[in-house]
């Protein structure tokens, strides 16, 4: 693919767009960033705020601890950080410098302020929208569609900011359906790696560094020690049990920022850190570690895109398909071995279901890493899944639209379910 072909210049932005540094779980940390920028605008610290949120939102706050807020979890608790101690202008790093008086601040806040949740519907998957009042004057904002895309602020009747929301669209954002299988691999095998090498090295440093301190600490359900206690230190073990312990640790308070993939630190976790542990144990040359990422970043992305950001389907498994891709290309793999160990990797794993951010991703995470290793261990050995199992179709491409299709519109009521069983309806 040449450097002035639209879609080179689309695959680079879209990795640039994508893998951005987030502290925490991104869910409860837009939540932090909208209620930081409410209180920016208000221009005080509120006395009552009044939280709006999706279904999916509140799925995924609900469990999960926040960071540097010594293990506070939730809803009020994500709000309160990004009052208290939010700079805004650090989007999904919103929350990362926190001194101990502001936690303790942190607390009284949840103590003494009127704090509700509401479940709003919108028709949106994704949207929050965060009021603080003080007094007579109120300050309002919304988030639609994706993390940081604030698309309403507000302050006592007068809107200083408003952009249409186009359904689940987002806008702003480089057309992610220009992906597709075949010119993914093009792009990897021609790209200039001085393109994207910044980006590929912060999600290196960052990931490998949270997924060896939740092997070194006491997180959740510490399922990567689990797995290496269980199986050893092999290759493959250790890919799994890397990858879970950095989900261990970030689920569970670390406050090590994560690299995120669609929107999500465990999909970033989930694409890159199995790559680069088969990059060391193979002792591959630097330049072929760097596209192996990219095709494991894009493809877990592009997969993603039919799915939409949230949903019941647990975004592990694309970003574990993409990981197998890139371990496929890493181990020799061609055009044919990276589609397959695709198509079979969903088909192995495409029900499981996501219930919200927690301990027990990490363990999802393994799951679904291996499920990429074993794709494309299928396949080198002759074997596969065909046109007819299940959801998989004849071509790469249609079995993507088929998972899609399931994860999006097949999926729900089941995510409604979900968020019903967590909210005691």
């Amino acid at each position: 693919m040449e450097k002035t072909n639209e879609r080179y210049s689309a695959y680079v932005q879209i990795l640039k767009e994508e893998l951005k540094p987030a502290m925490g779980c991104t869910e409860p940390i837009a939540l932090a960033y909208a209620a930081a920028m409410a209180r920016k605008v208000l221009g005080e610290i509120p006395e009552k705020v009044v939280i709006g949120a999706s279904g999916s939102i509140i799925k995924n706050v609900k469990s999960v601890i926040v960071p540097n807020t010594d293990h506070l979890k939730g809803i009020p608790a994500a709000a309160a950080a990004g009052i208290i101690a939010g700079d805004p202008d650090r989007e999904l790093e919103v929350i990362a410098s926190v001194s101990p008086e502001q936690i303790e601040e942190m607390k009284r806040f949840l103590k003494e302020a009127d704090i509700s949740v509401e479940h709003v519907d919108n028709g949106l998957t994704f949207d929050i929208i965060v009021t603080v009042f003080r007094g007579e004057s109120y300050a309002k904002v919304r988030i639609a569609n994706y993390h940081t895309n604030i698309v309403l602020i507000e302050k006592n009747g007068e809107v200083l900011l408003e952009v249409p929301v186009q359904g689940e669209s987002e806008e702003g954002l480089t057309d992610r359906t220009l992906l597709n299988m075949k010119d993914i691999w093009d792009f990897i095998n021609t790209v200039d790696v001085e393109d994207i090498r910044e980006v590929l090295d912060t999600q290196i440093r960052c990931n490998v560094a949270i997924a060896e301190e939740g092997l070194r600490g006491n997180y959740g359900a510490n399922i990567g020690k689990v797995l290496i206690d269980m199986n050893g230190n092999d290759v493959r073990t250790r890919a799994r049990a890397m990858a879970a312990a950095g989900s261990d640790a970030r689920m569970n308070g670390c406050e090590l920022p994560v690299i995120i993939n669609s929107g999500s630190g465990n999909q970033g976790i989930t694409a890159s850190v199995p790559v680069v542990v088969y990059a060391k144990e193979l002792g591959v040359e630097e330049d072929k570690l760097y596209r192996a990422l990219a095709l494991s970043n894009l493809t877990a992305i592009h997969q993603k895109t039919p799915i939409g950001r949230l949903s019941a389907y647990c975004g592990a498994v694309n970003a574990g398909a993409g990981a197998g891709a890139g371990i496929a290309y890493l181990c020799g793999g061609g055009y044919e071995e990276v589609i397959h160990t695709v198509v079979n990797a969903v088909a192995i794993i495409s029900g499981m279901v996501c219930d919200g951010a927690k301990a027990s991703c990490a363990a999802k995470i393994a799951e679904a890493v291996d499920a990429g290793i074993l794709g494309y261990n299928m396949y080198i050995r002759g074997q596969q899944f065909h046109d007819g199992d299940g959801i998989v179709t004849s071509g790469i491409e249609a079995t993507i639209k088929n998972v899609g299709r399931l994860a999006k519109e097949g999926m729900r009521e089941t995510n409604e379910e979900i968020i019903n069983i967590m909210i005691g309806c």
